[in-house]
C-alpha cells in the first residue's frame, strides 16, 4: 500500500532540525494538531474532486477543475496538497507508522490521479491554443508567465488577473491561462514526486503534436539510399520544399515547443531539458537529415546552386539552432555536420568545375566568330556563383587557391593597389574566367582566318565583361578588371582590323592626291576593287553580337579607309576625268557606298542591317 506513496515522504528531506525531538510535549501537541488541521482539510476538498470515492458529487461531474469557473477551486486544491505535503513530512520524522501517515498518503495518491487526469485534459482541450506558434508569438510579445511557483498560483490578485485579460486578445489570452495551469500542475506534481506520471502525459501529446506539425510541413525520413536513387528534378523539388519548411520548424515549430516546455517545467531545468529533448530531437534528426544526406550523393554541377542554397539556409538560422537546442548536443552536432558536408560539397563541385572547363574538347568553332558555348556556360554559371558571395566568402575562406604559377599581375593589378583583387572569393572567381579566357585562346587558334580568331576573342571577351558589368561580379572584381579587359578588347578588335582589312588600305597608294600615271591609277582602282569585295564577301557570314562593339567597330573601319578613299576618290574619280583615264566600270563604289557596304556586316542570323541597306544596295548596282 505504502510502496509507490512513499516516494512522496522521502522527496523532500526533512530539515536536521525537524528531525531533533520536539522539546516539549506542549510543542508537539501543536504541530501535530496542525498536521491533523491539514490532513483534514486536504481530504475534504480531495474527495470533493474524487470521482471514485464520491460519483454523486456534482463536482466530478465539471469537465475540469481549472475551467475559468472554478478557479477558487483549483487553488484551494493545489493549497491543500501542499498542505498535506507538509504533514506527511512531519509525520514522517514523528510518527513513520502512524495511520494518519497511510491516510496522508491514499489522499496524495487520489490528488495526483486528478491532477494527471486535469494535465491531459487541459494539453488535449487547449492542443489549438499551446500550438507552437502561439507560444513564439508570446515569448516575442510578451514577458514570461508571472507565477514563479505554483503556490503563486493561490496568490494571484483578481485585480492584476482581470487588468491582463483585458489587454490581450481572447486567443492569447486563453493560451496564457493554459500555459500557467500546467505549470501550476506540474509543479505540485514534481514536488510530490510524481514527476514520471506527469512528463510520460507530456511526452506523449506534445511529441504527436510536434511529429504531425512536421508531416503537415512536409518533412520526410529519407534514407541516404532512397535520396540516392532519385532523380535530380525529384530530389530538387524536395530540396525547394526544405527550403521553404525549415525556417517554420526551427523558428516556429522548434522554438514555440521550447518556450511551452519551459513555462510548463520552470522549477527543474533537467526536466524540461529531457522533455523538450525527448520530444522534438527525432524531428529535428529527419529535419537536418536531408542537406546532410544530399551532401554526400553525387557531385554535378547543376546541383551546385541547390546545395548553396541548403547551405545558406542552415547558416541562416545556425544561431536559433544554438540557442533553442542549447543542452541537445546531437542535433546541433547534425546541424555543424550539414555545414560541413555541404561546404566539403561546394568545394568539390568548384574544383570539378574548374577541371570540367580545363578539359573541355569540342573541336568545332562556331560560326561567324561568335559567342562560344562555353563562354555562356562558364559566364552564366559564375555569375550565379556571385550571387552567393557571402556564403562562398565563408566557404573557401580557408581554401588557398592551388595554380600552376602565379597569376599575372597585369589580370589582377598591382599588390599595392589598394583596389586590386583580395578577397578569396574574388580571386577564385577571376581565376576560374581566367581558365576560361585561356581556353578560349586555344580555340581561337581553330580559325584559319587569323581575322577571324581575333573578331572571335573579342566577341567574346567582351561577352565576359558585358556580363561582369551587369552582376554582382562588378563588385568582387572591381572597376580596375573591367577597365583592363575592355581595353584588351579593343585590341583584338583593332587586330581584327589590321589583318581582316589590310589589303583594302594597301591597294590605295600612300599619298592620295599624289599625281601619278594613268595606268597606276587605274591598277590601285581594280586593287582597290578586288581588295574591298574579297573582304566584304569573305565577312559577310561573320557576326559582332555585342551592338556596341558593332558599331565601334564599323566606326573605326570607316575612319581608317573612307578618307584615303575619299582623296583618292576626288582626285582621279571625278567626272571630268571619266572619259579621259578610265571606263565607268573600273572605279564601282563611291566613298558613301563604303558604308552603305559595312553597314549591313556582322548582324546575327534573323538580325537586319541599318536603314542604309537600301542604298546600299542601290551602290552595289553600280
Amino acid at each position: 500500500m505504502l510502496k509507490k506513496g512513499m516516494r512522496t515522504i522521502f522527496y523532500k528531506s526533512p530539515s536536521p532540525t525537524r528531525m531533533t525531538p520536539p522539546a516539549s510535549p506542549l510543542h508537539h501537541t501543536f504541530s501535530e494538531s496542525l498536521m491533523e488541521e491539514n490532513i483534514e482539510v486536504a481530504e475534504f476538498i480531495i474527495t470533493k474532486w474524487d470521482s471514485s470515492s464520491n460519483k454523486d458529487s456534482p463536482y466530478c461531474n465539471i469537465a475540469s477543475l481549472f475551467s475559468d469557473n472554478n478557479k477558487e477551486e483549483a487553488k484551494q486544491y493545489l493549497s491543500s496538497i501542499k498542505g498535506l505535503q507538509k504533514a506527511m513530512q512531519y509525520l514522517v520524522s514523528h510518527q513513520s507508522s502512524s495511520e494518519k501517515l497511510v491516510r496522508a498518503q491514499t489522499l496524495m495518491q487520489t490528488a495526483m490521479k486528478r491532477l494527471e487526469k486535469e494535465f491531459y485534459q487541459i494539453l488535449k482541450s487547449n492542443r489549438d491554443y499551446l500550438d507552437p506558434d502561439s507560444a513564439s508569438t508570446h515569448s516575442s510579445s510578451r514577458p514570461s508567465i508571472s507565477r514563479s511557483s505554483f503556490s503563486d498560483f493561490e496568490e494571484e490578485s483578481e485585480n492584476e488577473s482581470r487588468d491582463e485579460h483585458d489587454s490581450i486578445p481572447e486567443v492569447e489570452r486563453v493560451s496564457l491561462a493554459a500555459m500557467a495551469d500546467l505549470r501550476a500542475i506540474a509543479e505540485a506534481m514534481i514536488s510530490a514526486g510524481y514527476a514520471k506520471e506527469c512528463i510520460k502525459i507530456y511526452k506523449i501529446i506534445r511529441k504527436s503534436i510536434v511529429d504531425e506539425a512536421l508531416y503537415h510541413l512536409g518533412v520526410e525520413r529519407l534514407t541516404f539510399q532512397q535520396i540516392q536513387k532519385m532523380d535530380w528534378e525529384v530530389l530538387e523539388v524536395k530540396i525547394k520544399n526544405w527550403l521553404n519548411t525549415v525556417k517554420m520548424a526551427v523558428k516556429t515549430l522548434f522554438f514555440g515547443e521550447r518556450i511551452l516546455c519551459d513555462q510548463v517545467f520552470s522549477v527543474s531545468p533537467a526536466i524540461r531539458e529531457s522533455c523538450f529533448t525527448e520530444i522534438t530531437k527525432e524531428g529535428a534528426l529527419a529535419l537536418f537529415g536531408l542537406p546532410e544526406k544530399v551532401a554526400t550523393c553525387k557531385k554535378t554541377p547543376e546541383k551546385m546552386f541547390r546545395i548553396l542554397d541548403l547551405y545558406e539556409a542552415v547558416s541562416d538560422i545556425w544561431p536559433e539552432i544554438e540557442s533553442i537546442f542549447s543542452f541537445e548536443s546531437t542535433v546541433r552536432t547534425t546541424a555543424v555536420n550539414c555545414l560541413i558536408r555541404l561546404g566539403d560539397a561546394i568545394r568539390t563541385m568548384l574544383t570539378d568545375f574548374e577541371t570540367a572547363i580545363q578539359k573541355d574538347s569540342s573541336k568545332s568553332t562556331v560560326p561567324g566568330g561568335g559567342i562560344h558555348p562555353l563562354t555562356r556556360y562558364v559566364m552564366n554559371y559564375i555569375t550565379f556563383l556571385a550571387d552567393y558571395s557571402g556564403i562562398l566568402s565563408d566557404i573557401v575562406a580557408d581554401w588557398p587557391l592551388t595554380i600552376p604559377s602565379p597569376l599575372p599581375e597585369s589580370y589582377f593589378g598591382s599588390p599595392d593597389n589598394e583596389k586590386s583583387i583580395s578577397s578569396p572569393i574574388s580571386v577564385r572567381l577571376a581565376w576560374l574566367i581566367l581558365v576560361m579566357l585561356c581556353k578560349l585562346d586555344g580555340k581561337a587558334s581553330m580559325y584559319k582566318d587569323v581575322a577571324l580568331s581575333y573578331l572571335f576573342l573579342a566577341n567574346n571577351l567582351q561577352y565576359v565583361v558585358g556580363k561582369v558589368r551587369q552582376s554582382n561580379l562588378k563588385f568582387l572584381l572591381g572597376d580596375d578588371w573591367v577597365t583592363k579587359h575592355e581595353l584588351k578588347v579593343r585590341l583584338y578588335a583593332s587586330n581584327y582590323e589590321r589583318m581582316g582589312w589590310s589589303k583594302v588600305l594597301a591597294s590605295l597608294p600612300e599619298n592620295p592626291t599624289a599625281e601619278i600615271p594613268v595606268d597606276q591609277v587605274k591598277d590601285h582602282f581594280r586593287k582597290f576593287n578586288l581588295a574591298f569585295e574579297e573582304a566584304y564577301t569573305k565577312q559577310t557570314s561573320w557576326v559582332i553580337p555585342d551592338p556596341r562593339l558593332r558599331d565601334d567597330i564599323k566606326i573605326s573601319l570607316a575612319r581608317r579607309i573612307v578618307p584615303i578613299y575619299k582623296e583618292f576618290y576626288k582626285t582621279y574619280g571625278g567626272v571630268q576625268l571619266k572619259k579621259k583615264m578610265w571606263v565607268e566600270s573600273l572605279v564601282r563604289y563611291t566613298p558613301d557606298d563604303l558604308g552603305n557596304y559595312w553597314s549591313d556586316l556582322f548582324y546575327e542570323s534573323g538580325s537586319s542591317g541599318s536603314v542604309t541597306s537600301s542604298s546600299s544596295r542601290a551602290g552595289r548596282s553600280r
